[in-house]
């Protein structure tokens, strides 16, 4: 099976059966695991479930061991907290299929069914009209997790679930972790907008990295703040710049300025949530009742729908914000597919504010597109400065080949070159990557290499450094430095990418 933008890394035929439960249908993909919904086949509730397909044996023994810590953390904690405001497990399966060598043996979550994620509603309406109240519930959520014993370690909008009626669920338990006295353990992982300045750079031991519960509250505060106002509350157009701000703040250099149209209530409670250090920061009970008095809930209720529910109207989202929240990760499915027309909607909006919605640019691409321009610091790698490039080197063709010039790919990679690139942690791969060359190896790559050759750039170069980084990639940093700009045989490609710049650029953004 595949989805519009590669193939799901569990492939799960329609009408597969795994227990009591039929597969009916696939939400999204990860790189390690799948997640379809399912029908129970015989008497019981509840009638639907969503199914997340993990492998065992086909991977790499590290990867193997890596998923199965991840598995055994939500698993575990599923079995022994069972809270309102928690997204319910049903069971565990394991496939028992010979036949089939990419399923047999798979672990199989059956796991409570969301209509939507707090991601794709913000994705939609940055200023949902719930909001508050649906920060009193996640802050329930967060209070009942707590009080379990227990600390999340990784809460953010797409780990929050919508249900049909409307409520919100904490999910994603992979990076849960049980207290120890005031501690807890957690893997080296983490979404940098969402961690507090204590742990950006923090020692990691044997066990993991220590963790408190202050490092959610820390996250609900962040989490407020984007609700509330559309923004993140420290500045920053991209996470790194983000994390260094926190990291200047938590330093003393640099003062906390939330947005100004924060209410004074929320205001005080997201000041207490991001307190420079973990000994300052508001308590859970404390925090839960000040969130419940700046909501106007007395004590916890239930979103009341209308209609059809006008909140899931404005919180249907992708199928992968969906799925995030179910903990499979690394998502290669952002078509929506799955999802009908306001999952296609959400997608299609994704970045909007940096890159123009209504110019031909493929939503199968561009949360990759958004994504690689805000991995790296320099300000001259954008999304549209990457969505340009993508549409002159290839017109967005995934399937391009190009043997004579060994050039493949939407990116037009060359595969010698782009053993260089491809990995995140930047370091080459062990092998030359052979085609076809995926989207999801392709445009990453693309951004990390445009962040390499930004800044080496002589700085007395004319002209707008985005179309000469662009010429870099065509031919080389070296050669556009020595030429003293675009070379000659650059230029008709630098004067295209300018011209798509231009044109996926939005006014606001110009």
């Amino acid at each position: 099976m595949t989805g519009r933008d590669g193939p799901y890394a569990v492939p799960v035929p329609r009408g597969y059966r795994v227990g009591a439960w039929e597969v009916r249908g696939p939400i999204a993909t990860g790189a390690f695991g799948s997640v379809y919904e399912g029908r129970r086949t015989g008497d019981g509730l509840p009638r639907t479930a969503a199914l997340k397909f993990l492998p065992t044996g086909t991977s790499t023994p590290r990867h193997l061991a890596h998923l199965r810590e991840l598995v055994d953390r939500e698993v575990e904690l599923h079995r022994r907290v069972a809270r309102p405001r928690l997204i319910r497990m049903y069971e565990t399966l394991t496939v028992d299929d010979p036949g089939r060598p990419g399923l047999d043996g798979a672990t199989v979550l059956v796991l409570e069914r969301a209509e939507g994620s707090l991601a794709g509603l913000l994705a939609r309406t940055p200023r949902p009209p719930a909001g508050p109240a649906l920060l009193a519930q996640i802050c329930e959520g967060l209070h009942q997790l707590h009080a379990a014993g227990w600390v999340h370690g990784d809460l953010k909008p797409a780990n929050v679930l919508l249900m049909r009626d409307g409520s919100a669920r904490l999910a994603d338990f992979n990076m849960a972790a049980e207290l120890e006295g005031t501690h807890a353990y957690t893997p080296a992982f983490s979404t940098p907008d969402y961690t507090p300045p204590e742990l950006l750079w923090a020692e990691i031991g044997e066990r993991g990295r220590r963790i408190r519960p202050s490092a959610d509250v820390w996250a609900f505060g962040v989490l407020a703040h984007l609700v509330l106002t559309g923004a993140f509350p420290l500045p920053g157009g991209t996470p790194a710049a983000r994390r260094d701000a926190a990291a200047a703040y938590a330093r003393g250099t640099d003062e906390l300025r939330l947005a100004p149209d924060l209410p004074q209530d929320w205001r005080e409670i997201v000041g207490a949530c991001l307190a420079r250090t973990h000994r300052e920061r508001i308590g859970g009970e404390a925090l839960l009742r000040r969130v419940r008095e700046a909501a106007g809930e007395a004590r916890p209720r239930r979103l009341r729908p209308r209609g059809r529910t006008a909140v899931l109207a404005a919180a249907a989202t992708t199928a992968a914000a969906v799925a995030l929240g179910y903990g499979v990760t690394a998502w290669t499915d952002d078509t929506g597919a799955g999802a009908g027309r306001a999952g296609a909607t959400a997608a299609a909006a994704h970045g909007a504010r940096e890159l123009r919605t209504d110019k031909g640019i493929p939503v199968a691409y561009r949360r990759l597109i958004v994504d690689a321009a805000h991995a790296c610091t320099q300000p001259e790698i954008t999304p549209p400065l990457i969505a340009a490039m993508l549409k002159v080197e290839s017109d967005f063709d995934p399937d391009l080949a190009d043997p004579t010039l060994d050039e493949y790919g939407i990116a037009r990679w060359t595969p010698r070159v782009l053993r260089w690139w491809i990995r995140e942690d930047g370091l080459p791969a062990s092998e030359t990557p052979r085609p076809p060359i995926t989207p999801a190896e392709s445009i990453p790559a693309m951004g990390r290499y445009l962040c390499f050759v930004e800044p080496r750039l002589k700085s007395s170069l004319p002209g707008d450094r985005r179309v000469l980084a662009a010429a870099a990639y065509r031919t080389s940093y070296k050669t556009v430095n020595e030429t003293g700009g675009v070379p000659p045989k650059a230029r008709a490609y630098a004067e295209r990418v300018a011209h798509y710049l231009k044109e996926y650029t939005p006014p606001r953004a110009k």
